[in-house]
């Protein structure tokens, strides 16, 4: 299975143009390989490859003005692929789209991802607009 780990070019263009409204939130969904696949061969988890991303990003993250918003443990899938699971979920906010883009275009930011790109197996990552909360369904 091929699964998706980095957007495309054009989708990182779409991603690009939308308009600047504020804060924007980003849904990880990532599910990490058992063995880290790392272009030079070195032996690490998955687990581990992630860590490493998530300790060397993390400043460049913080710089940007990101942080999480919530996080949480996978269990199970209610409704969707029956087979499909998680290792990693969490929101990461951003105060603005041109905020996120900075990160991925750091030169230390760049050096990190190899440990993410070794790392999952799986991933999905969508742009949201962040709502206010406590309301109800389909408000």
């Amino acid at each position: 299975m091929s699964g998706f780990i980095d957007p495309t070019r054009e989708t990182f263009g779409e991603f690009r143009r939308l308009p600047e409204e504020g804060p924007i939130h980003m849904l990880n969904l990532v599910r990490l390989r058992e063995i880290a696949a790392y272009p030079d061969g070195r032996g690490s988890s998955g687990a581990e490859a992630y860590a490493a991303y998530g300790r060397e990003s993390g400043p460049v993250f913080r710089r940007v003005g990101g942080r999480i918003a919530w996080s949480g443990d996978f269990r199970l899938m209610l409704i969707g692929p029956s087979d499909e699971r998680w290792d990693r979920c969490f929101i990461a906010e951003y105060p603005s789209g041109a905020a996120f883009v900075e990160m991925v275009k750091d030169p230390e930011y760049q050096k990190a991802v190899v440990h993410r790109q070794a790392a999952v197996l799986d991933s999905r990552l969508i742009r949201l607009s962040p709502r206010m909360s406590g309301g109800g369904f389909g408000e």
